[in-house]
């Protein structure tokens, strides 16, 4: 993770990101249809990367310190960085975490999402829609002049209120020009604790929640993060700005942004 100083955004800067922060929910849901038993996690990747390439836009993650595809798909038990291949098939009942970064314009559009396959247990059902609301509760939380404890002890509230846990070994980030950078954004804390958020700050929060432990073991290939406990995991991510006024999402569909 980048500790370099935080930088704010300009207007102009922070439009940019809102749109290619718009191509990156565009991408979802260009992919969602295509999110059912028989699929393989490698056809998701290549239909992705194709999707982006007719945008002339980039995918962050391919290359990036080595990861060797454009998006991340995580099943299951996988937390986050799931690496696609063609010998991953899609079953019926599984949850899979979608992670896509395109470039667009030299800026970063960061968001994923947690889908179901097929038609998931009451448990991974209610893990989804509480990880969903996780993120949400952490966007609201953000406002100028709080802190970064703020998000960390909403989500973590919510979260454990519910019988799940939050991961420590992941967190939101910076984003901008640069894929990763200051701030950190722990998805668990106490509120009135850590940096002082400001106007133009722009950061990811991405609680990633887990069934059981929030512990979790990286496999050999030095990406993969599953649950220790080998429990389901489901995770959430947008990326948004600190405005005046509070907080603005720059990874909302152009169909639910407000004109």
């Amino acid at each position: 993770m980048n500790t370099e100083r935080i930088v704010c955004l300009s207007q102009k800067e922070i439009e940019k990101m809102r749109h290619a922060g718009q191509i990156a929910a565009q991408l979802l849901e260009y992919l969602e249809p295509m999110v059912k038993p028989g699929v393989s996690t490698l056809e998701l990747n290549d239909a992705a990367e194709a999707w982006t390439q007719a945008r002339g836009a980039r995918s962050a993650p391919l290359g990036y310190h080595g990861f060797p595809k454009s998006i991340c798909t995580s099943i299951n038990e996988v937390v986050c960085h799931g690496i696609p291949k063609a010998t991953e098939i899609l079953q019926d009942g599984d949850i899979i975490n979608i992670d896509v970064t395109p470039i667009v314009d030299g800026f970063h559009g960061d968001t994923s999402r947690t889908f179901f396959v097929g038609t998931p247990s009451p448990l991974a059902k209610k893990l989804v829609e509480v990880t969903e609301e996780c993120m949400m509760r952490g966007i609201k939380a953000v406002k100028p002049g709080g802190k970064v404890g703020d998000i960390g002890a909403a989500i973590q509230e919510y979260a454990e209120a519910q019988g799940f846990s939050v991961v420590r070994d992941f967190v939101g980030h910076g984003v901008g020009r640069t894929f990763h950078t200051a701030p950190q954004i722990p998805h668990y804390g106490i509120q009135g604790k850590g940096k002082k958020l400001r106007p133009g700050m722009v950061f990811t929060i991405e609680p990633m929640i887990n069934e059981g432990t929030y512990e979790v073991e990286v496999m050999p290939d030095k990406w993969t993060a599953l649950t220790k406990d080998r429990k389901l995991s489901a995770q959430f991510e947008h990326t948004i700005v600190v405005t005046r006024d509070g907080v603005d999402i720059l990874t909302l569909h152009p169909s639910l942004v407000a004109v």
